[in-house]
């Protein structure tokens, strides 16, 4: 018997999310537009405190995140 996998549709534009902590390159320097989309939400909330060149990919998402619901973006 074929077996069948079903999946549940996401909306346009939803991206499946994962843990930061989870990922395989979380460990690795957050990118270049990560850097500069974290000192604009930095700025816009001024908070310079959550902003350092030396984060990784993960960390970088995650205050990404927080200062996107700070901000109610």
């Amino acid at each position: 018997m074929e077996s069948v996998m079903q999946t549940t549709p996401r909306a346009k534009g939803e991206a499946i999310s994962k843990d930061p902590d989870e990922w395989t390159t979380g460990d690795e320097p957050m990118t270049p537009s990560q850097a500069s989309y974290l000192k604009t939400l930095c700025e816009q909330a001024g908070d310079d405190r959550s902003y350092a060149e030396d984060l990784s990919k993960a960390e970088a998402s995650k205050r990404i995140d927080a200062l996107r619901t700070e901000l109610k973006l």
